[in-house]
């Protein structure tokens, strides 16, 4: 909302709680003084909601054959990042100042372990007023972070740097809603 549509508001006694960008895209986590705020979703019917993200960490070819034959000093790689992605997941509203606290009904974690790479994909699962994808991006990045903590002796390089590590690629692959059906 311009300066003039702010002030045609007031005048006219009415106010708006939304805020609009220099390209007229609504700004939901901003009101029309600039301070960020939650968005009201509390009128919204609650709808089946799916998530899934995609990520990668591009590791060493040795560090992919230790986590293969399970001789990783730390422990079971992918099983402590899957833990870590659900833990995750669930504690997104905690991480993320403006992002609801949601009932996760399930998480799916699927871990494609290549050559050079393994792909962690999450699918997130609710029922509710606003939508998962913060979740599932969360659960991908936090379980590629887990990987990398449980491997970066292996990674590191003498003068303690990782130049074949990194995480990329996380994205959100689809989202989806379905409505409830009502009762009949």
């Amino acid at each position: 909302m311009s300066g003039d549509e702010r002030a045609n508001a007031e005048d006219s006694g009415s106010s708006s709680r939304e805020s609009v960008a220099d390209d007229g895209t609504e700004l939901t986590h901003v009101d029309e003084t600039g301070d960020v705020q939650m968005v009201d979703v509390g009128a919204k019917p609650d709808t089946n909601r799916r998530a899934v993200a995609r990520g990668t960490i591009r590791l060493t070819e040795s560090t992919i054959g230790a986590i293969r034959d399970s001789e990783v000093g730390k422990g079971d790689v992918l099983a402590t990042a899957r833990v870590g992605s659900v833990q995750a997941v669930k504690h997104t509203w905690e991480t993320i100042p403006m992002c609801h606290q949601i009932p996760i009904t399930n998480v799916d974690t699927d871990f494609d372990v290549r050559e050079d790479r393994i792909v962690l994909t999450v699918i997130v699962e609710t029922t509710g007023k606003t939508g998962c994808e913060m979740e599932a991006l969360e659960g991908v990045t936090t379980g590629l972070n887990v990987v990398w903590d449980m491997v970066k002796a292996a990674e590191k390089t003498e003068s303690g740097q990782y130049p074949d590590t990194r995480i990329e690629n996380v994205h959100v692959v689809r989202k989806e809603k379905q409505e409830i059906a009502g009762d009949d």
